[in-house]
Parts: C-alpha cells; structure tokens; sequence
C-alpha cells in the first residue's frame, strides 16, 4: 500500500529529499520499467521470474538542510532531508520507469519505502522552449509532444471525427523528451490522439493512455480527438480578420470598464435571434437581436470590456445538441413563484442539457462546441471570430475567463483527462503524501512547475494572436504563482501590431486573489493573491467594497446587513448586535467603502469614521487584514489637458453595488437583506445606487450582465448548473426573472423558510417601469463616468492629490458618504488640468431612508451644479431635491 503513496520528491539531478530518518539503515533508489516492484515480507522484489530488482541504486545521506533553490521552489518541504544521488546515474532514462525510495536496516529488510514526485527533476532535466502541437509547414505537418516519461508514444490519424479505424498508425521519435513525427499535407482535416504508453503513479502500471495534444487547436465533439487545422488558414478568417486590430476601439487602461456575460445566457431564451444561432457564438453576429441592441446600448454610455465566462473545451454539456435534455417551460410557468416544482423538473435534467457555467476545463486552447453551430470541423473557429469581431464593431473588446487553476479530470482513463495522461504526476500539484490537491475544486494544476507555466502562457499567447482578443479574468488567480502571471503580462504586452497583428499594450489581466488552500500564504511558492500582485499592473477582484457595501460576506449570513442594504438605517430583524456595535459596523463599512472608491490604495490617506487619519492598508477588515492593497489603479499615466471652469455637483440617492455570477445577483441579494416590509421602488433605488457607485469609484469598475436590468435568478446562490430557466435574462426588458421558484436544494435549501416568504409576495416583482428605469440610471451614471476624466484617474499620485471624502470622523451624518475630485485648474493646488470642461466634482452617497441635510465649509465658494445629464432627470415633479451655491 505504501507504494501509492509518493512522500519523496526527487528535485533535482543530484537531490531526491524525503521526510525520514535512515538511521541504522542505509536509503536506496529502486526502479522497475514494467512497474513490478512489490514488498513481500521486508523484502523489495519485481514480480518477475527472477524476482530481480530492474534497477537498485544506494542514495548517501546529506547531513545539510535543502539548497536554497529547491526550497525556494518547493517551500513546502524545506524541512525534508536531503539524499544524495549516485553520479554518472542515467536520470532521463531512469524517470521511464516505476521509481521508489526505500530504508533497508542492516539486515536487508524493508522499513519504509514510497513512490517518488518527480517535478524538480523533470524541470530540471526536461525544460523545453521549442515547438509543441501540430505545426504546418510549407509541405508538411510536424506533431510535437512533450512527454519525457512515456515509454512509447504513437499517433492515431482518423479521417473521421469518431469511429472507424485509424487511416495511418505513426511512430513517434523521441529526443530530450519531447516525442515528433512528420506527416503530408493531407493530414490537414483529419483527426488524431496520442497513445501513450507510460507508467501511472494512480495505478502503479504501466498504462496505454489514449489522450488528446494537449496543445489542440481544434477537435471533434466532446474532445473525442484532436483536429489537425492551420489557423492561419484564409479559409478560416472572416472578412477583414487580419485588419481588426486596426477597427478595435481606441482607449487606454483608465477607460476600461467590464460587463461580464455567459454565452449561453445572452441569447437562448431571445426570440429576436435566428434559432440556429441563439445560445451560441453566432448569436452575437445577429446585430438587430435584443441582445445586440442592449449591448450597443452600453457601448453608447461607455462600457469597453465583454467578459465572456468560459469558452474553451469544458465538461458538463455535450458539444452535440441532438444530446440535449429539455425542460418544458410552460409547464414550469404554471407553478406558483415559490413552488419547488421548478428546481425538482430543473436538477432532474441538469447535466444533460445545454447549460453549464464552464469551469470544468478540458482542453484550453479550444473554443467550446457546444456553442458553434457544428462542433465537429473547424466551424467553431470560424464562428468564434466572427463573434468578437462582431463585438469589437459595435465598441466592445472581448475577456476571455481563463481557468488554469485546475483540470476536470485526471487518471489513465477518464475521457477528460488529458494532461495527467501525457506526464502523470507532473501537471497537478500533489500533497506531501502524493495525491492530488483538490482545493479550488479538483485536479488543481502547479504552475510553479516550468511547463505547466509555458502551456500557459502558450495559451494566452493563442486566444490572443489567433483570436485577437482583448484580456484574460483569471479564474482563482491566487493559485497560479505570481511569476507566472507577471511573466504572462510582459509577453503579452510584447505583442505587436507589425510583428503578430495585435496590439499587446492593450491586453489587459486580472482575476480572483484569493489565498486559500495549499497555496496560502506563499505555501507552494508567491502565489499571485491580492497582497502579493502590488505593483504588477495586475488587477484583482477587491471583496471589501462588495462586503461592506451588501453586508457580511458570501459565507456569512444572508441577513446580514451592509451600508446600503439598511445597516443600523433599515434594520431587517437579524441580530446584529447592540445599538452601539451597529454603528461601529456602519462606521467601518463606510471606511471600507471609501477606500474602494479610491481605487483600493494601500497609500491614501483619509481620516476614518474614529477621526483618525489613517492610509488604506490601516483600516483592518474584520480578521484584521488590511483592506487596502493596491500600488495604482492603472499603469497608464495620463497627460494633462486644458480646462475650463465650470464645477458640477453629482448627487444621487439610495442606491447599491455591483456582482458577479457567483453568489446571488445584485436584485435578489438586495431583495433577501432587506427588511420584507420595504416598497419594491426602494429595493430598485439600492439596486441604482449599487451600480452608480461602482460607476463612479476609481479603479476599473465590473458588472454582473443584468445587473443595470434587476436581473434575478429566482435567488439562487450558484446556478452555475441551474439550466436556463433561473439563469435567463430578459433583453425585452418584460421580466426580470424575479418569482420562477425556490431555487436548486443543493446550495439553497436551508434558506428556503426566508426565501418563500419573498418570492411568494407578488410586490416583490418588478414591473416593465421599474426595469426600464434601472437601464436608464446605469447608462447615466456609466455615461457620466466617461465625462470626466476625473473618475478615470490613472495613477495613485493623481488619486491621492485629487481625491478626498468630507464628512468624516466620529460626528459623521450616518448613511452619507462625500468625495470630491480636484482638478487644477488655474493652478489649484499645483495640480495639472486634466478635464477641459469641470475642474471640480462632488459626488454625495445617501443610504438613508429620508433625506438628510449635510453641510460643510469646503465647497464655499465653489457654485457647484447639477450634471447635465442629470438635469432632465431631477427637475421632474417626482423630485424634490433643490440646489443652492453652497
């Protein structure tokens, strides 16, 4: 039993470290190339005839800790002692082989013995910078694998995308452990996979894996094979592709801002879309759809960024809709609001229908087939092309959600493995006994191994050069490596327009810091977690405005109040804690938001709701973490610009923030923290203020799709398989798909009691009204964003000098929050002009359930005045908001 254990690491050439003492004994290296080592009564034999071990090699015992570079690359053992590998001993040949460490006492008998991890060595013996995939040439196909611990590796050709037998069976020659072969021209269009034979840690055989390229740039249904296509084919390019690096929209980093979308949710339930197109790539080319005008809408008020959740190969949806298993929705309809009908008929059928966020990645380097029209053939590059260039015609580049964190599948034999087929034991990141960590869900991937990394980047480097697109959300970027990630930045941005048809200054990266897991705190190396990407230029994910503003955190209770959901102002019954606690808690939220509204900074200074003044890395979350941790909001410096000298004041009321697709949407969040007895038009407000908040903080804001639509998903909490019944969005603007039933039990059921008190009262339902004016307040604020270039600050110097709250200190009026932004002109503070129109903006944050009056000596002088955009819409009869010269 102990042999399927791997507790020693062989790290590099001349180190094999292990976590035991020989004592007495001595340490041997054994090894076995048909995988027959076996112990049988303290003794290590092979289950062979000879009952002869095939390689046995005594190891000398180092009395010294680990050098510093192995325990730079493996902290996680720096404790381990080190063995000495014999000289001379034939290591690539060796790592071929079944390979064991082992204590023999003086006697000969076997005290300890465990399989061996072989990453250090193999990056140490195997890195390899040349060409990997199939690559086309002028007269040839040449196949490259890198597998430097396969036995054999031979090519199955398949004129078909599945069944039938090969049409050729070709060898391929290994050197420095990278396997080739060379094949005609009329290979294009045909299938293959890789037979490898190799030995499995998993199995302790041998095994003849039949895998994927790794580095597959097209394939069959359901990743069945892999095709052989040239992407650099004409027949594979819309009109004008290689020109659309010249019609994407200009901007610098300071101007984007990222609306996140599923492909399937734009357009599966939009009868604007040719049904042969809706839920796929092509719909985004039906530029009279719903969707496409609502989009343009958004591109028109100035959002620059899709962020499209996964699009690469992944499990759970069957790239052949023939496959499908359908939900009658009409029969779903008849339901009460608060039924469980609807979850029950939903979840009987959720892995066989169309629906699946995506995070179960198979092949990277793949558009999804699910999402093309054929998802054999070369069809789904074809037509994810002409999605992005159709996106980027109306004002809008393109984010791939990239998951490189983990793999879907691993072993010899499931169908999706792929990576842990070709170099078992090498692609994912194992614990100290050897087996696979499965912390960010499974199969977690170690970039910290050199060519995981290079696939990696290989990967960007293909969506961007082949794809042309336009930025990359990492998926749980704190369990990729922070040299990873950096190294991924300069490459990318090193793209040119002349040499590779892309501008690469303007990619832009980011993605979710968190630190958790094996990785935490720098467990497998710097991990690129919010703390340790300060001053990269790579963006996170900042939680604390999102906490502070909704209340609690995803993980903590769902009544928990924030600043703008009725902390201490509405309270909803939750047991909060004393009078006083509250208002500390409304006090600290305020902190929290504050600092994210100028861009997260670990330097700003602002005085806190106690009266201190304190930077943004003092203010504490509620473990004591600092909340603030960024160098700068962008790294692009902006240059100054004549102004004039009109001021504006920006004043809104009882609105709240932004989401994402995990969690519960931004309606439904506001809808269950609430109190019940609250009016629809004040959930509504929360949901405005939300938004126009994110609109208007430093930093680059994100939005949730549906978010400015009241979006609902019948509040479920993860509908990452909840089918397109709760995950629908309404681009007609009639519903917002609030009251479809209690959502799927997996992740909701002990919130059911609170959630059908809500959904089945039917003034909880936004009406046509209210939706049409929730996109009517986020194109207003989105558009005065794009104003000013005061809310698109680009360095934490010009946020620092120009940005400042009022109403601050311990005497603060509850429920408001002001910032001002300076700009220079006529020499103010000795500060450059950057806006030629408004040298002074305020901006007034009231959550309260009344007005409030708010005074202060700071703005005398200064005859501030309502934005023009948001004239029309103050003076109404509706409204009884009055300005003066303050």
């Amino acid at each position: 039993d102990n042999m399927l254990y791997c507790r020693a690491f062989w790290v590099s050439k001349s180190i094999i470290a292990w976590d035991m003492d020989s004592g007495d004994g001595s340490c041997f290296l054994f090894g076995s190339k048909s995988a027959t080592l076996s112990v049988e009564n303290g003794e290590i034999q092979g289950i062979l005839l000879t009952k002869s071990y095939h390689v046995k090699f005594e190891l000398n015992k180092i009395n010294d800790r680990l050098p510093e570079h192995v325990i730079e690359k493996f902290p996680h053992i720096r404790d381990y002692k080190p063995f000495e590998v014999p000289r001379g001993l034939d290591a690539k040949s060796l790592l071929k082989y079944q390979l064991a460490v082992a204590i023999l006492s003086t006697d000969g008998k076997c005290t300890g013995i465990t399989g061996l991890q072989l990453p250090g060595v193999l990056d140490e013996l195997f890195f390899y910078n040349g060409p990997l995939g199939a690559i086309f040439s002028d007269d040839a196909v040449l196949l490259y694998l890198w597998a430097p611990t396969a036995q054999k590796v031979r090519a199955l050709i398949y004129g078909e995308p599945e069944g039938g037998d090969p049409l050729e069976i070709v060898e391929l020659k290994e050197s420095s452990g990278v396997w080739n072969a060379e094949g005609p021209l009329t290979w294009e269009g045909c299938y293959y996979v890789y037979e490898v034979s190799v030995y499995h840690p998993s199995t302790l055989q041998v095994e003849t894996c039949i895998a994927n390229d790794p580095y597959a740039r097209g394939l069959s249904a359901d990743g069945r094979r892999t095709l052989l296509v040239n992407l650099d084919s004409e027949t594979l390019k819309p009109e004008a592709w290689d020109n659309l690096v010249d019609e994407k929209p200009k901007l610098l980093f300071s101007d984007i801002s990222i609306y996140e979308l599923h492909v399937r949710d734009f357009s599966a339930r939009d009868n604007t879309v040719h049904p042969d197109f809706r839920g796929g790539y092509l719909a985004f080319t039906s530029l009279d759809s719903a969707g496409m005008l609502h989009l343009k809408k958004l591109s028109n008020a100035g959002i620059t960024h899709i962020h499209l959740l996964p699009t690469f190969q992944f499990a759970g949806v069957d790239d052949e809709k023939s496959k499908w298993r359908n939900v009658d929705f009409q029969m779903l309809k008849s339901f009460p609001p608060d039924s469980e009908e609807q979850q029950a008929h939903v979840t009987a059928i959720q892995d066989m229908d169309g629906y699946n966020w995506g995070y179960n990645p198979v092949i990277w380097g793949v558009p999804k087939g699910s999402y093309a029209s054929d998802p054999n053939g070369s069809c789904r590059i074809i037509e994810f092309r002409k999605m992005v260039q159709a996106l980027n015609r109306i004002g809008l580049r393109v984010v791939l959600d990239v998951v490189y964190n983990h793999l879907h599948a691993s072993g010899p034999y499931d169908e999706n493995s792929v990576l842990d087929k070709i170099v078992p034991g090498y692609y994912l990141r194992r614990n100290l006994d050897g087996f696979i960590e499965n912390s960010t869900c499974v199969n977690n991937t170690a970039s910290e191994h050199f060519m995981v990394e290079r696939l990696i980047i290989d990967d960007l480097l293909h969506w961007t050069v082949h794809y042309k697109v336009d930025g990359f959300r990492f998926d749980l970027m704190g369990h990729i490596m922070k040299r990873t990630m950096v190294k991924a930045r300069g490459v990318l941005h090193n793209l040119s327009k002349q040499r590779d048809g892309v501008d690469g200054s303007s990619i832009y990266i980011y993605g979710e810091g968190w630190n958790f897991g094996e990785v935490a705190n720098n467990g497998r190396g710097v991990n690129a977690s919010q703390f340790n990407l300060f001053g990269t230029g790579i963006g996170s994910f900042n939680d604390r405005i999102r906490d502070a503003m909704l209340g609690g955190s995803p993980f903590g209770h769902l009544l928990q109040q924030g600043f703008i959901t009725g902390l201490f102002l509405e309270p909803n019954g939750h047991d909060h804690g004393s009078e006083s606690a509250v208002d500390q808690m409304l006090g600290i939220s305020k902190d929290h938001i504050q600092v994210g509204m100028a861009a997260n900074l670990k330097d700003f200074v602002l005085i806190n709701h106690e009266g201190q003044e304190v930077e943004g890395c003092e203010v504490s979350t509620y473990d004591g973490s600092p909340v603030a941790y960024a160098s700068c909001p962008i790294e692009t410096v902006k240059t100054s610009v004549p102004s004039s000298s009109h001021y504006w004041l920006v004043f809104f009321k009882k609105v709240n923030y932004v989401s994402a697709h995990d969690n519960e949407t931004l309606f439904d969040i506001v809808s269950l923290k609430t109190p019940v007895n609250i009016s629809l038009d004040a959930r509504c407000r929360m949901n405005h203020l939300a938004t126009s908040i994110i609109a208007l903080s430093q930093g680059i804001p994100f939005f949730h799709a549906g978010d400015e639509i009241l979006r609902s998903k019948s509040l479920d909490r993860d509908s990452y398989n909840s089918g397109d019944w709760f995950n629908r969005l309404d681009f007609s603007y009639n519903s917002n798909n609030w009251g479809v039933g209690l959502p799927p039990k997996e992740k909701n059921e002990r919130h059911w009691p609170l959630m059908k008190i809500r959904l089945a009262d039917p003034s909880f339902m936004p009406q046509r009204s209210h939706i049409l004016a929730a996109l009517d307040n986020f194109s207003t604020f989105i558009s005065i964003r794009y104003s000013s270039p005061l809310f698109r600050l680009s360095t934490a110097n010009a946020i620092q000098d120009r940005v400042q709250f009022h109403n601050t200190g311990p005497s603060w009026v509850r429920g408001v929050i002001v910032m001002s932004i300076n700009d220079g002109h006529q020499g103010a503070l000795g500060l450059a002009q950057l806006d030629p129109i408004y040298s002074y903006i305020v901006v007034i944050i009231n959550v309260c359930p009344t007005d409030v009056r708010f005074t202060t000596p700071d703005f005398r002088g200064k005859n501030l005045q309502l934005h023009p955009i948001q004239v029309p819409i103050f003076l109404t009869p509706l409204d009884y908001f009055f300005f003066t010269q303050i």
